[in-house]
């Protein structure tokens, strides 16, 4: 398991490549819930994305004969960007394979940060496979988006920020898809507040959350959605998964109408550019306010990589 202690440390080694993210009072989501909710905005962090915060921990642990061969990730869009990054800051070279589905505006940004970028299959999964056998055929690292403690570390640093820069909360919603972000968000909320820790999924993809329900890591059908970042299954065997059983609390799978709604209300009302993954929180909200009544909710807006077409499409 991966300790509070392992976050600070990780907080620490992160240095210059994270940014310490605004956690905001939202007027407009209180008055929706008759709570107190509050955003912490991880669109707005270097790269449009929390995932910077794993990939930079991981990649500044390599060993230095690691780092000469350089690393290789398979990712929807956003872990692609944040290794991506931090592999240029480090003189790293990286492989990434993105599946079919991510959209324009993160290959886009991938190649503008340097790397090796491979676009193979319709869904996470196929990418995956493709660079695990790249990592096996070249002898690169493979760097999972979440089934590895030390970027659960990095990632954990948004429960760190939220912790010290807002109020003691009695809720945090968490967009879940392998469950690195949550694994981390989960180990400093249960070592430093009270908040119950709730995973939020699509209705489209709730694999952990089906799993978590069948006590192991299970494959369910998947369908299409705009939160495309939570698309895709779990790895047989990855820590995320007893670190979810042990330390979350619930789960709430949202409906897609909603997912697009809430992408709505940020942009138009919240004056907030975010992509479907980060904004499964609000749905959250929004399909059921009353039981957020009189709690002070912390949610978890993940990132802002949103596909171009989708963000028109919005605005009008």
């Amino acid at each position: 398991m991966v300790t509070i202690g392992a976050v600070y440390a990780a907080r620490q080694r992160m240095g210059r490549w994270v940014r310490r993210t605004p956690f905001e009072h939202s007027p407009l989501l209180s008055g929706l819930t008759g709570g107190e909710v509050w955003l912490k905005l991880e669109n707005r962090q270097l790269t449009g994305s929390f995932k910077i915060r794993g990939a930079s921990n991981r990649i500044a642990l390599l060993t230095p004969e690691e780092r000469a061969r350089g690393v290789v990730a398979a990712s929807s869009g956003n872990h692609a960007q944040g290794v991506a990054y931090a592999a240029r800051e480090l003189g790293v070279k990286a492989v990434i394979v993105v599946p079919g589905n991510t959209p324009k505006v993160k290959r886009d940004a991938i190649r503008a940060l340097g790397a090796d970028l491979t676009v193979h299959g319709g869904e996470y999964m196929e990418a995956e496979r493709l660079a695990q056998a790249i990592s096996r055929e070249r002898g690169l690292p493979f760097l999972s988006p979440y089934n590895d403690a030390d970027l659960i570390a990095g990632q954990g640093t948004v429960g760190l920020e939220m912790v010290e820069d807002g109020p003691a909360l009695d809720v945090v919603l968490v967009p879940v898809s392998g469950g690195g972000l949550i694994s981390g968000i989960a180990t400093v909320m249960k070592a430093a507040s009270k908040a119950e820790v709730i995973g939020v999924q699509t209705e489209a993809s709730p694999v952990m959350h089906e799993s978590v329900k069948a006590g192991k890591i299970i494959d369910i059908p998947m369908f299409d959605t705009v939160a495309e970042g939570l698309h895709g299954g779990i790895e047989q065997g990855s820590v995320t998964f007893p670190i979810c059983q042990k330390l979350v609390d619930d789960w709430i799978d949202v409906k897609e109408a909603t997912i697009v709604d809430a992408l709505r209300l940020m942009l138009l009302r919240h004056h907030e550019v975010v992509e479907g993954s980060g904004a499964v929180g609000i749905a959250a909200l929004m399909e059921d306010p009353h039981r957020f009544e009189g709690r002070r909710v912390g949610v978890i807006i993940s990132g802002g990589n949103i596909d171009e077409e989708l963000l028109r499409r919005l605005a009008q």
